[in-house]
């Protein structure tokens, strides 16, 4: 079975090697089974590896953590359109339209930023899970549940987020496997922060997560009375992301660059 054998690794969020979220990234053809892309994004072993079938109109786009396949991912859509962008597969003034599980999506160039538009996550309001500080090391002032289980925590302060240490067995245990922490910044290069947790995905900590805006922007947006933010999302490699509110939803801003490419040898 003829095969795309060429392997990207793009580190998005950053134009900085090294930091950032780093993605896979492969151009496939139709003979592409789910199972041999959940193998290779095994293999890579990296918060997602995204797989991109060209169609005359639009790239469908699938994505893989190493252990399942998620409907949305934001720092692998960015990763993509970079490679798509330096493969010269569209021109550099046209929008990349992706057709992915969890909706589509549109990605644009603005010189050295990628521009992607994706929908706004609905938020409501909860009580705050049993055992979060404990968990977690701090006590929400404000939880809100999102979408595809994501449980969003605001803590008082940026401090709370930077020294937040969880024990990740006990966040799937006691119902936040998938989890956002997050709080107004004191930076002032950032209006808002971030951590996010995803043990239930296989990912303890995503270094970076553009999907997570889906949610964060609409939220902060309400609370600072803001319609464009920075964000800066403080793992151990960091990353930042420009986001704006237009209508239902979310342009969310961001760099990348290719770190490597690699020839499979299967």
């Amino acid at each position: 079975m003829k095969r795309n054998k060429t392997i990207y690794q793009v580190d998005s969020f950053t134009d900085t090697p090294f930091k950032g979220n780093p993605a896979g990234v492969m151009i496939v053809d139709k003979d592409c089974d789910s199972a041999w892309m959940q193998n290779i994004a095994m293999e890579m072993n990296l918060s997602e590896t995204a797989f991109v079938l060209p169609n005359e109109q639009y790239f469908e786009i699938r994505y893989f953590t190493p252990i399942k396949e998620v409907p949305l991912c934001g720092h692998a859509t960015l990763a993509s359109a970079h490679i798509i962008f330096e493969l010269g597969l569209v021109n550099l003034s046209d929008t990349i339209y992706f057709k992915a599980k969890g909706g589509h999506l549109s990605v644009k160039k603005d010189v050295d930023w990628l521009v992607m538009n994706f929908p706004q996550y609905p938020l409501l309001l909860m009580d705050t899970p049993k055992g979060f500080q404990d968990i977690v090391g701090f006590s929400p002032i404000e939880t809100f549940k999102s979408s595809d289980d994501w449980i969003i925590a605001i803590a008082d302060s940026e401090t709370a987020i930077l020294e937040a240490n969880p024990n990740f067995e006990n966040l799937n245990a006691g119902g936040l496997g998938h989890l956002m922490i997050t709080a107004q910044s004191r930076l002032p290069e950032a209006d808002f922060v971030v951590r996010c947790f995803a043990p239930a995905s296989g990912i303890n900590e995503d270094p970076v997560t553009g999907s997570a805006h889906c949610a964060l922007t609409p939220l902060w947006s309400e609370k600072l009375g803001k319609f464009e933010m920075d964000s800066i999302q403080l793992s151990k490699r960091t990353g930042k992301l420009r986001v704006k509110i237009i209508h239902d939803r979310v342009e969310i801003k961001g760099k990348a660059i290719t770190i490597f490419k690699a020839e499979l040898q299967i």
